[in-house]
């Protein structure tokens, strides 16, 4: 397949920010990142047409890829709360799921490390990010709600999903000053 066509398409990716852009997103590094992440290598096959929809889609053991403006929006939190990359070098993603967030994280911050506690999912993701070849990105295979200690400390976790509560063993983790967030 010709590259530049379809779904491959820097354009595609183009619209999908604008949209977001339309709709209030207005950090440069989200949009830049979002762009450059193919979102349809995340999806299943039979999906791909919805790619760039801002929905969130089913990728197998009762999980979603999530809508890309909540992956927006997670990410511009980030930078609203601490002004800057320069203070964002080490992120910890509880939650990789197929893997298209933590290599948006990837693109924008200087380590990420990504917990998955699903192996089939953890295993999905490090297929899908191989190709992407993103040597500031970690995954690991575990309890999201131990997070990796041996990697700490963080400047900032970012939860696909939240319980009730944060677990003690995650604000440990955190170096002080650190943002959390977490979609409740």
């Amino acid at each position: 397949v010709p590259s530049g066509l379809g779904l491959d398409s820097a354009e595609v990716r183009r619209r999908m920010t604008s949209r977001l852009q339309a709709a209030g997103l207005r950090d440069a590094r989200v949009l830049a990142a979002l762009a450059e992440v193919p979102r349809h290598l995340f999806v299943d096959a039979a999906l791909v047409n919805q790619a760039y929809e801002d929905t969130s889609l089913p990728i197998g053991h009762g999980q979603t890829i999530s809508k890309p403006s909540v992956v927006a929006r997670m990410l511009s939190l980030l930078f609203d709360a601490r002004g800057g990359a320069a203070h964002l070098g080490r992120v910890l993603e509880i939650g990789t799921g197929c893997g298209y967030q933590a290599a948006v994280l990837a693109r924008v911050f200087g380590q990420v490390v990504s917990i998955e506690r699903v192996r089939g999912l953890h295993e999905q993701a490090r297929n899908n990010l191989r190709p992407m070849r993103l040597a500031n990105l970690r995954l690991v295979f575990g309890d999201g709600n131990l997070g990796v200690p041996q990697a700490a400390p963080f400047d900032a976790i970012v939860m696909a999903a939240a319980g009730e509560a944060i677990p003690d063993a995650l604000l440990e983790q955190m170096r002080i000053g650190a943002r959390l967030i977490a979609p409740v």
